[in-house]
């Protein structure tokens, strides 16, 4: 995106969404997709056709927190109102948290970062509705410990070649790892109505890096998933990694599981 006009702003904004009625962050054909909508919204606003640039382009059915974007514009609208006159335009699963102004030349893929992604797994006997949107459900116990170990063995400056999907078009397929967290949370016992009892809880996996390939996060969670299943060892993580072979990894987790929680600027 280039300043093409005299007195041209650029505008920075946090935005989250419930990525499930989208085909993704980025534009397509035929398609709606958080980037269309929010070219949308501020199109209508300001009268003038506005193009936005993303910093992390999430897949379809893909949630965030905290995506960031710029757009440049001559409006005169203060910085910090766009956020409240953006919301009013967009659907309910968008919303506009932060909006201010930047620097002309500041790039939001092009400025070094640290992204935070966060993968839920729903165990339990079966599937919980309202769950559904936001987790990957699985009756299959789960070695968490093994997941965790396996998780750490990835993090530092590594060639994820097997973690990302063969179409990616990226230039190097390196990228570093600054930490990967597993846990389990809120484990239960819950009442069913027949009087017996069925354990549920919810496992997180945590990954911070400085930045992901395509499918990367959600192939890193398939295949630790398979560790916690006792199909892998975690110690196999350093032959998957060194063969460089998407085929060596586990498969892709469901989108539905994945949402960016942090995006931060360094």
């Amino acid at each position: 995106m280039e300043q093409e006009k005299p007195g041209s702003r650029r505008i920075f904004f946090s935005v989250a969404y419930d990525g499930t009625n989208y085909h993704g962050w980025q534009l397509q054909p035929g398609a709606v997709t958080i980037e269309s909508e929010l070219n949308r919204a501020l199109t209508e606003l300001l009268g003038e056709e506005i193009r936005v640039i993303g910093a992390s382009r999430t897949d379809t059915g893909v949630h965030a927190l905290c995506n960031a974007a710029v757009f440049d514009t001559t409006a005169r609208i203060p910085a910090e109102k766009f956020a409240y006159a953006l919301n009013q335009r967009l659907p309910e699963d968008i919303r506009i948290r932060e909006s201010k102004e930047v620097a002309p030349d500041f790039h939001p893929r092009h400025t070094q970062s640290r992204k935070t992604y966060e993968y839920r797994i729903y165990n339990a006997r079966f599937p919980m509705p309202t769950k559904r949107l936001y987790s990957f459900f699985t009756y299959a116990k789960l070695d968490v410990e093994a997941m965790a170990r396996a998780g750490a063995l990835l993090e530092g400056e590594h060639d994820f070649k097997s973690f990302c999907s063969v179409n990616t078009q990226a230039e190097t397929t390196v990228r570093t790892i600054y930490r990967v967290e597993v846990w389990r949370e809120g484990g239960r016992e819950v009442c069913l109505q027949s009087g017996g009892y069925g354990d549920e809880s919810d496992i997180v996996i945590r990954i911070t890096g400085s930045g992901f390939l395509y499918n990367m996060v959600r192939i890193i969670a398939g295949t630790l998933l398979e560790v916690g299943q006792g199909k892998r060892k975690p110690e196999d993580i350093e032959a998957i990694l060194a063969s460089c072979d998407r085929s060596a990894a586990g498969p892709t987790a469901p989108a539905c599981g994945l949402t960016l929680t942090a995006y931060e600027f360094l």
